[in-house]
């Protein structure tokens, strides 16, 4: 038994309207994420550039060389983690994004990303040179069944 009539049902949820989403700020999402992780935040430099025709976002971040273990954490998950989160606040706008991180925000260092700052550094591959008759040879074991 209903008790009002004249009131008709309406559903709580609406699937087929699609509401208009803003960009959301990337610059102060990125900023709450990674300062935490820094020695000092001020250094934390965040430069964010967005695509309307392509639905795409870049997000460039620059900080001190002293804070890169911490920011990208044990085996990356620090900075992964950065990125999902950077993804889900992108996708929930339609939009993709892309995380670059740069070298440190000391002078001369401008502009040089992570991967090529760990290139300058590295020394090249060493090349595992052949044994000869006068090293020892190793020893060999049979297989037992």
């Amino acid at each position: 038994m209903f008790l009002n009539r004249s009131v008709q049902q309406q559903p709580h949820h609406n699937f087929g309207t699609k509401l208009p989403t803003a960009s959301p700020n990337y610059v102060d999402l990125v900023r709450f994420l990674v300062q935490p992780f820094l020695e000092s935040p001020e250094t934390l430099s965040v430069d964010c550039e967005i695509s309307q025709a392509l639905n795409r976002v870049w997000v460039r971040i620059a900080f001190e060389n002293t804070d890169k273990g911490k920011v990208f954490g044990r085996g990356g998950r620090n900075i992964q983690a950065i990125r999902t989160v950077i993804a889900a606040a992108a996708a929930a706008a339609g939009q993709s994004a892309y995380l670059d991180i740069y070298g440190s925000t000391t002078p001369g260092r401008e502009g040089m990303s992570f991967d090529e700052d760990t290139e300058e550094r590295s020394p090249p591959p060493t090349r595992r040179e052949a044994r000869g008759n006068d090293g020892p040879k190793p020893i060999v074991k049979p297989r037992l069944r």
